[in-house]
């Protein structure tokens, strides 16, 4: 039975036909009439929902643009399974037996990272959607992204909780088998340290790892240390358990996060609890900053009508996927350096998401974030932030 799921799965987020599912490698030469593209995601596991998400962005813009350089551009999805020794597997995979020029992914920068070597070691470029974590592009000529990275995102919440919450003292609770969730963590502490003057303005860090399901430990400690915020930066299945419990326990200070909360599971699983929680984000379907940005927002609608919200990694996957067909079509070529050569090049890329201009390490130069609030179980846009 396992075999068939994995093989209905492979079907129906694989664009065309059984690329996707092992079959014979067709290397996506100069003279073929297709271009392959990879897309590693966590479609199962602790990050799937994040995962899908971005597929669901990624598949839409294939759609609206399924050629370049007069070809059909075929999506190859692998599931990395939310795994790092899954992710380093798949996008061996994809660009040693399937034959893809270029890859997009993934969801999670412990992901990203781990899959990075094989990008490197291959010579094969890829484009990361809402990997945030430093260290994924970091000595890495062929890794990009299209997102804000942690080092600016811990910025605007720690700026959030000084100035918005006039927070003088922060508690934090990070996910330390996660990257992302320790990087953000500690570039928020330096802000707010920074911010407040004061050495001290941590008063408890609690530390958990993923897939853990009881925090009252931690939460005593905190509720102890009485701090006017705290700092959750994690997966959103843990984050919105942290919520819950805390609240149980009578913890009122307001507990804030980042982009991850932003999928539907963070509200089905903290229901009324998360409430009045806030994170920082990508992007704000009510609020697009660009034109491109209302065109995918009504296309988005229109193809997916069963969403409420229009999520920003999505929103960033429909980028990542133009900005590498703009990459693809610049260069003129399907060939990787080639492709990777024209990422490196790109200057104000008009996305969905905003102008996107590739700096010398190979991440988006964007200097805006979007902050949300949970309001009435739906991701409501709160400002818009920029920090310069």
């Amino acid at each position: 039975m396992k075999k068939v799921f994995a093989l209905l799965l492979c079907l129906t987020l694989t664009v065309t036909m059984l690329s996707g599912c092992g079959g014979s490698s067709t290397s996506s030469s100069e003279d073929s009439d297709v271009i392959k593209i990879g897309v590693f995601e966590p479609l199962t596991g602790a990050n799937a929902a994040g995962g899908e998400l971005e597929v669901e962005g990624i598949e839409l813009a294939n759609q609206l643009r399924p050629e370049v350089l007069g070809k059909k551009v075929e999506l190859v999805v692998a599931d990395n399974k939310s795994d790092k020794a899954e992710a380093t597997t798949a996008a061996a995979r994809l660009i040693e037996k399937d034959g893809v020029v270029a890859l997009l992914g993934s969801w999670g920068s412990s992901l990203s990272i781990a899959a990075g070597d094989v990008v490197k070691s291959n010579e094969v470029p890829a484009v990361g959607v809402s990997c945030t974590n430093p260290q994924v592009t970091l000595g890495n000529d062929y890794y990009f992204r299209v997102c804000f990275l942690d080092p600016f995102q811990g910025v605007v919440m720690a700026n959030y909780a000084y100035k918005n919450l006039e927070a003088k003292k922060v508690a934090i609770i990070q996910e330390v088998s996660n990257d992302y969730s320790v990087g953000l963590a500690k570039f928020f502490s330096d802000s707010f340290i920074e911010l407040t003057g004061d050495e001290n303005a941590i008063v408890e860090t609690g530390n958990y790892n993923t897939g853990d399901q009881d925090f009252n430990g931690i939460l005593t400690n905190i509720k102890a240390a009485n701090p006017d915020v705290i700092f959750a930066p994690g997966n959103y299945t843990e984050s919105a358990l942290i919520i819950k419990q805390a609240r149980a326990l009578g913890i009122t200070a307001p507990i804030i996060g980042g982009d991850t909360w932003e999928t539907n599971e963070f509200i089905t699983v903290g229901g009324a609890d998360v409430e009045g929680a806030v994170m920082s984000t990508f992007f704000d379907d009510t609020n697009p900053l660009t034109e491109e940005g209302v065109t995918f927002v009504s296309e988005y609608k229109n193809a997916y009508p069963e969403r409420e919200n229009v999520a920003a990694v999505s929103a960033l996957g429909y980028d990542a996927y133009n900005l590498l067909l703009d990459a693809i079509e610049r260069a003129g070529s399907a060939d990787p350096q080639a492709i990777r050569d024209a990422l490196a090049e790109t200057v104000d890329f008009q996305g969905a998401t905003g102008a996107i201009t590739i700096d010398e390490n190979g991440d988006a130069t964007k200097t805006e974030a979007i902050i949300k609030v949970v309001k009435d179980g739906k991701f409501t846009y709160l400002d818009s932030v920029s920090v310069e």
